[in-house]
């Protein structure tokens, strides 16, 4: 995948809204998403599917008919990473979801307050 393209700007990254989804070589799982129009703006991601399992927040039907999606396996779920000196932190609390076929995505941010903005990235690859 490559080209992602948010039905509405990311919180915080407005009126950003095109970016490209490019594989970190060598690290599994791990991407870097950058402003198309702005490359200076960049995210990392990890795919959720390869670093966290067990963690499958529910994407609401009309935020999944938004982006076309019609089952789990059409998704690609994506957390972003905030990486330290401390060491990097996950946030749970508002996922990146994109449509794999079309790359139509969005920042879905949960109400759940179980779920924190900065996990613990080592404490997770263990658990």
């Amino acid at each position: 995948m490559s080209g992602v393209r948010f039905i509405t700007p990311p919180p915080g990254l407005e009126p950003l809204d095109a970016f490209e989804l490019t594989a970190v070589a060598g690290a599994d799982g791990l991407y870097s998403l950058a402003s198309v129009e702005r490359p200076e703006v960049r995210l990392f991601t990890i795919d959720a599917e390869v670093h966290l399992p067990g963690y499958s927040p529910e994407l609401p039907d009309d935020r999944a008919a938004e982006l076309g999606i019609g089952s789990a396996e059409e998704a690609m779920l994506l957390a972003v990473v905030t990486p330290s000196r401390e060491g990097s932190t996950v946030n749970l609390l508002a996922p990146v979801i994109v449509n794999r076929a079309t790359g139509a995505a969005l920042q879905l941010v949960l109400d759940d307050d179980a779920l924190p903005v900065r996990a613990e990235l080592s404490a997770l690859a263990r658990a």
